[in-house]
Formats: structure tokens, sequence, C-alpha cells
């Protein structure tokens, strides 16, 4: 059968231990330790882009910032976005926070014995100044969040090799550069502006 083969930048992407309660009571993972890497957020959403890598690496920097010094309790956190679920790519970047977080939608998991549960965990088309609204459930500590991924722009050549792609115009060396060109921009958001205020905006409300 054929084996996974993911680009080789993906494993130097930083990567975020949590604790999950859930996993832990029903004896999932020891102590509830799980471990996630931007190759999971891959696997979930199908494809790695922008979107996807922008969402994984703020759900990472709002969960290590709201948990300083232990591990970030997963399915403890609410998440609210600024714009509608069905509003561009906001579901894929729920989803991928959902990853991290155990965020979930109302159709998410609705607990055992009032324990657990992590349906409505995520909100939209809601007034807050950035993105996405992180909040620990037993602190109410909150934290900002939003990717300009502008100041990350991607190959000069991507839009026309895009387009013949789409078109089906595109040479094998043409469908490999594109490929190339829209990796090379993902590694570069995750890895050279990873700590990127400019690219990460990150706040906490007044």
């Amino acid at each position: 059968m054929p084996t996974e083969r993911l680009p080789a930048f993906f494993d130097q992407v930083p990567r975020l231990a949590v604790r999950d309660p859930l996993a832990e009571f029903l004896g999932a993972a020891e102590g509830g330790v799980l471990e996630y890497g931007y190759a999971d957020a891959v696997r979930l959403a199908g494809h790695s882009c922008p979107t996807v890598a922008s969402a994984y690496a703020l759900a990472h920097h709002a969960l290590t910032r709201l948990f300083p010094g232990e591990l970030p309790v997963r399915g403890a956190v609410r998440v609210s976005f600024q714009h509608p679920l069905d509003e561009g790519v906001t579901g894929v970047i729920a989803t991928v926070v959902g990853l991290l977080t155990g965020s979930a939608q109302d159709g998410g998991f609705k607990g055992i014995g009032g324990r657990f549960v992590r349906r409505d965990l995520q909100a939209f088309a809601q007034h807050q100044p950035l993105a996405l609204r992180f909040t620990r459930s037993d602190t109410g500590a909150t934290l900002d969040a939003a990717a300009e991924l502008a100041h990350v722009p991607p190959h000069a050549e991507m839009s026309e090799l895009m387009r013949r792609c789409m078109r089906g115009q595109a040479d094998a060396a043409e469908t490999a550069r594109f490929r190339a060109h829209w990796q090379d921009r993902v590694a570069r958001i995750l890895l050279e502006h990873w700590d990127d205020a400019e690219v990460f905006h990150l706040s906490t409300p007044a």
C-alpha cells in the first residue's frame, strides 16, 4: 500500500502537548497527555495551506499563553470567531482550532454526566476586536488573536501557475513548481515567522 509522505518541514514546526481530561478518564492516553503537530492539522483538513498553518499557529500560541508553565487543558477553552461560520475560511480555521483546543460547535461531544462537554465551545459572528478570542473556562483568562498573512507574500509566479494548474494547462514541471512554491509559503509562515508579531497578533483584552 502507498505510504504517507509529507513535506519534511512539517516536522520542524513546534508541537503542542496538552492534557485532555476526557482522554484520561476513558484511558485513551496516560495522564490524558496528547501531543499534536502540524501534520495532524493537515491530516484533519486534508491539505496544507496558509489558512491551516495560521490556525494551527494561533491556537498553539493562544494555549501556550493561557496556560503559562503548565500543559494546556484540552476542552477547557472557549473560542469565539469574529465572522460567521460559513464566511470565507472561518470554518477551516474553526476545525483546526478545535483540534488543539477541543472546542466544538453544537454537534460536538455532549459530555458524560455533565463533565467533559465540548459542545457549544465555539461561537461565531461575535463582536470582538480580532478574528479569534480564546477564553479559559475556569479562570476567564482571555486572549485575542489574528493572523496577517499578507506579510508573507507568495512567490511572484504563484498566481499564473495556479491559473494554469486550475485550467489543466500546466505541464509536469509547472505543476511541481506550483506545489513547491505553495508549500514554501506555508513553511515560511510557520518557521520564519512563528514568533513574528506582525504576522501573528496576540493581545489581552483591556
